[in-house]
């Protein structure tokens, strides 16, 4: 038998929920990531924490800081896994200049959203961003509760 593709029906991998909570998104583009073949195999496991993870631009790169990816307890002994190590997040030039530009200005940020599959790489979703104040996460909070309440009601109302 030839090499079969993975099926991949959910191509997520992991979701940055608190990004959502804490910022307003922008714009959103999708990078590539520079990782080793033990982080690939315990992404595939779903052992990746990106809620404490944040994009940094140095020397006209981007680096993904603070995305852990857990090493499987099968990892090879020849290999030294750091599960929170800087990861290289690859864009066109254009767009970090771009990018660049504008996390310059105040308020502004890139935060990861996702990981997800596409074409069999792993890719992550970033977002510029800027910061909600405390009544803007209030404000979500209500609007969340609202949204539940309606489901609740017409949940029973539809029993």
């Amino acid at each position: 038998m030839a090499n079969k593709k993975q099926d991949n029906t959910n191509p997520r991998i992991a979701d940055n929920k608190k990004a959502a909570y804490n910022y307003f998104f922008e714009e959103r583009h999708e990078a590539g990531m520079v990782l080793e073949g033990w982080e690939v195999k315990a992404l595939r496991e779903g052992k990746v924490q990106l809620t404490d993870g944040y994009v940094m631009i140095r020397d006209g790169e981007m680096f993904i800081v603070g995305c852990q990816i857990n090493p499987l307890k099968s990892a090879s002994t020849h290999v030294n896994p750091d599960a929170i190590r800087t990861k290289k997040l690859l864009l066109h030039k254009e767009e970090i200049r771009r990018l660049t530009g504008k996390v310059e200005q105040k308020g502004y940020t890139l935060v990861p959203l996702n990981l997800h599959w596409k074409a069999g790489k792993v890719k992550c979703e970033i977002a510029l961003a800027k910061g909600k104040a405390e009544h803007d996460k209030r404000d979500t909070i209500k609007d969340r509760e609202g949204k539940r309440e309606v489901e609740r009601a017409l949940k029973v109302h539809n029993r």
